[in-house]
């Protein structure tokens, strides 16, 4: 059976009290599911007290967001090498909501992409279609837009993993997403365009789903051949409904 990565985007929720009881849960299960990876990426003010709570837990710990900078006058920004000092190994690059509430483009992401690729932690990147273009049958042609803007530009030597995250803009905190069939195809696409492209990459590449994944079609999606996990947000924050998606794996 493959192994599942599973990524929970916690976004701007949490409080110490409500992260140590997450923790708890998520600890109950992961040390009766083996063939799972579980990687947790809550605010950056918790990330620290996070580390803490996890220790001697297979639990990895993701960024939600990096800086452009390594350090400087740059109010309220987090570097890379912060991250590093903490231990911190996975950082989110160019989900959708940084793109459209921070204005992020393809030029930025990029950048952010190599810049963590380049100091040895693992970027994790989100692609996506709008509505319109997914009704427009667009979703494969900008998937793989965005793909090969951050590639061309990539030490490719350097990357331990390509993580993908197929999210659907139009999905993401809806309640709606695309059939399991329909994420199969895109996966597949994908990881067929990385064979094609960048051989180095294919054994290395890992596409996850993200968009209302929840405990009605979290199994559905994740039995999909070349789907290898979910990036999961609200869902994640229901520490009874977050265990009984994951005891699906079984």
């Amino acid at each position: 059976m493959k192994k599942i990565l599973i990524l929970t985007n916690w976004k701007l929720n949490g409080t110490k009290k409500k992260i140590k009881k997450l923790i708890k849960k998520y600890k109950n299960i992961i040390d009766k599911i083996k063939n799972i990876k579980i990687i947790i990426a809550p605010p950056l003010i918790y990330l620290d007290y996070t580390k803490k709570k996890i220790n001697k837990i297979n639990i990895k710990l993701a960024a939600q967001n990096i800086d452009l900078h390594l350090s400087g006058a740059y109010t309220g920004e987090t570097s890379i090498m912060m991250l590093k000092d903490i231990g911190i190994k996975y950082v989110i690059i160019g989900h959708s909501e940084r793109r459209i509430y921070h204005n992020e483009k393809n030029n930025i992401v990029e950048k952010k992409f190599n810049l963590v690729n380049n100091n040895g932690l693992i970027p994790i990147l989100c692609i996506g279609e709008n509505y319109a273009e997914y009704q427009n049958n667009q979703t494969k042609k900008i998937c793989i837009k965005q793909i090969k803007f951050i590639l061309k530009k990539t030490k490719t030597k350097l990357l331990k993993k390509l993580i993908i995250a197929y999210e659907p803009i139009w999905a993401i905190g809806t309640n709606k997403s695309p059939e399991p069939r329909e994420i199969q195809k895109i996966s597949k696409y994908i990881k067929s365009y990385i064979y094609k492209k960048h051989k180095e990459l294919y054994n290395k590449t890992i596409i996850q789903y993200g968009g209302s994944v929840n405990i009605n079609n979290f199994h559905e999606i994740i039995k999909q051949p070349d789907v290898d996990g979910a990036l999961i947000g609200n869902a994640s924050l229901n520490g009874k409904n977050f265990i009984s998606m994951i005891k699906q794996i079984r």
